[in-house]
């Protein structure tokens, strides 16, 4: 909960940001060669060869301790992977285990800071490892001996049944004292104690159960603790198109992924993240709402520049890596609709009243009533020409109609009748402007004849009722024109090696969070047991840890984009409990 190590099936991390989601990477594999920074820990294996990976991986119970095992011609061990929790600096620690016979292991711990660009002095002090590089500085402790070669720290030892070998990697600014020894088995203890009462706090016991806590530990996991921000996924530039260029930095909280993340939280029993959340908005935004950005840094921060890592030639030679984001100053009118229903949810289900949140929203709809009728990038952050795009406008429409509500409940002052009046005007214009007669569907835009897997929102969002003709017309118009051949759901076109509506080259995968809005909307309709094979497919694709990214790619059949994915768990949780209340389940 303030930054995450991505760890591969043969033992290597060679993704971590320390100290923070955003902060530069000091393994940086991932994106590049082992030359960029990695940390292998497994069996020992020839020199050249590849190294083994585990034969079996999972999570330990409903928690984010990752336990690896390899079976090995010598015997069986195990690799136990944490973060604990802590008010400190952040920590990774690995426990190796012997489980049977006498297994060679190898530590393998490659640091470059600056994302790979930087060799740290790596040197002793007082018997510890220390690694530093101007203001970072990262300790590694362990009981097994270490060397260095080739600007690489090395540890071989053997582990038998019963030998637990503990390697602790801790962040500290280089002008400060070195942390504290860490304590591996208090620290496990600890970290699933944290995690066990964590999920108690579930309200959902459904069928869904195991993905459902799987995708509520996920988004925990992607909450910035200190501040409340959520990010959107803990990487940058994995490839929505493996070798192309549509590769961004999701590592700063999109006020549409953290306000959706805060609705699913929220109806599964977690107030105390909206709560954190909501204090997290209030500072990002206070003072300028009329200036609301889509974006910000995890603590608030405003500016994100967008820079190119030339020395990393990308994940799969996907290039460019990016860092920063320069959608942050994008006007995107559907993140007032998207923040107003969280506000509005967290009202509903009983959160301590907030003065200043009520104000906020009265202020941001007292903008949208100059704005809500211009064109915008719109919910996909096409960096083509803006657009009066449907979703923008629907989702103004849901700021209002959210804030009607707040004033009719007594919770807060304001223009009533004029602003039932901009309700009334603004679905007026959406269904005269952006509804294809002949097709019987929402477009995309005004004037234009594409679909957009966006418009699958709107009777989820209450603009019409599911039973209306429009809007089934416009999901069988999605479903006919946007489906994949194994049936999952493209965002819009794309235009292949033309710059599309996106201004980008290149085509992209099937966006996972669409084809669960396609599950729910198709269960809103009544075609419950299409919807739940859907769903089930969708739940296929998870890896083998119950984790999915952004999209899937139908040619490869594999995941693409940012991993793990907030904006992916997120409508799985959604789906889950409407399944669950319309009874659409398997046995």
């Amino acid at each position: 909960m303030q930054t995450a190590a991505l760890v591969c099936r043969d033992g290597t991390v060679d993704w971590l940001c320390l100290p923070r989601f955003d902060s530069h990477a000091i393994f940086a594999g991932l994106l590049g060669t082992e030359e960029h920074g990695f940390w292998r820990l497994g069996p020992a294996h020839a020199a050249g060869a590849e190294p083994p990976t585990a034969a079996r991986r999972t999570y330990r119970g409903d928690s984010l301790i990752l336990e690896s095992e390899w079976d090995t011609p010598r015997g069986t061990v195990r690799v136990t992977d944490f973060m604990p929790p802590r008010d400190g600096a952040p920590q990774l620690i690995r426990i190796v285990e012997g489980v049977s016979g006498r297994v060679p292991m190898r530590s393998e711990l490659r640091m470059r800071f600056s994302y790979g660009r930087v060799v740290p002095w790596v040197h002793k002090h007082e018997g510890r490892t220390v690694a530093v590089a101007g203001p970072d500085s990262v300790w590694f402790d362990s009981e097994a001996e270490t060397y260095g070669k080739d600007l690489t720290t090395y540890a071989d030892f053997t582990v038998a049944p019963g030998d637990r070998i503990a390697f602790t990697i801790s962040w500290e600014p280089s002008h400060k004292q070195p942390p504290a020894l860490p304590e591996p088995e208090q620290s496990l203890t600890a970290t699933e104690d944290f995690w066990r009462e964590w999920v108690e706090h579930c309200t959902y016991h459904g069928p869904y159960r195991e993905a459902v806590i799987r995708s509520l530990i996920t988004l925990k996991a992607l909450t910035y603790a200190p501040t409340g921000g959520i990010v959107a996924a803990p990487t940058t530039s994995l490839p929505e198109d493996i070798g192309g260029v549509r590769n961004w930095d999701y590592r700063y909280t999109w006020l549409r992924d953290a306000a959706i993340t805060l609705s699913s939280l929220l109806r599964t029993g977690y107030r105390e993240e909206a709560r954190a959340w909501r204090e997290w908005l209030l500072r990002s935004v206070a003072g300028d709402p009329e200036n609301l950005q889509i974006m910000y840094g995890i603590a608030g921060e405003r500016e994100l520049g967008e820079a190119e890592l030339d020395w990393l030639p990308g994940y799969e030679n996907s290039g460019p890596v990016r860092v920063g984001n320069g959608a942050a100053h994008q006007l995107q009118l559907d993140v007032y609709g998207e923040v107003t229903e969280a506000l509005h949810l967290a009202h509903m289900t009983g959160l301590a009243r907030n003065d200043y949140a009520s104000v906020l929203q009265l202020k941001l709809i007292r903008y949208l009533e100059d704005h809500w009728n211009e064109p915008d990038e719109g919910i996909w952050e096409v960096r083509g020409p803006r657009r009066h795009f449907v979703h923008s406008k629907v989702m103004a429409w849901v700021a209002v109609d959210r804030t009607i509500k707040l004033i009719e409940s007594g919770d807060a002052d304001g223009p009533l009748e004029r602003w039932k009046e901009l309700r009334d005007d603004i679905h007026r214009d959406v269904c005269e402007k952006g509804y294809d007669k002949e097709r019987n569907t929402f477009t995309q835009s005004y004037g234009s004849k594409e679909l957009d897997a966006s418009l699958l929102l709107i009777p989820q969002m209450g603009f019409l009722p599911p039973d209306d003709k429009r809007v089934i017309g416009t999901i069988e118009a999605i479903q006919r024109e946007l489906s994949t051949s194994d049936g999952f759901i493209l965002r819009y076109p794309t235009d292949g090696a033309d710059e599309g509506v996106d201004g980008l080259p290149g085509d992209e995968g099937a966006f996972l969070a669409c084809s669960f809005w396609m599950a729910d909307d198709l269960a809103m309709i009544g075609r419950v047991d299409e919807a739940r094979r859907l769903f089930e497919k969708l739940l296929s694709l998870r890896n083998d840890l119950g984790l999915l990214a952004e999209e899937w790619d139908p040619r490869l059949q594999r995941q693409v984009g940012n991993f793990p994915q907030a904006f992916s768990h997120v409508p799985l949780i959604d789906t889950a409990l409407r399944l669950t209340a319309s009874g659409a389940y398997g046995g």
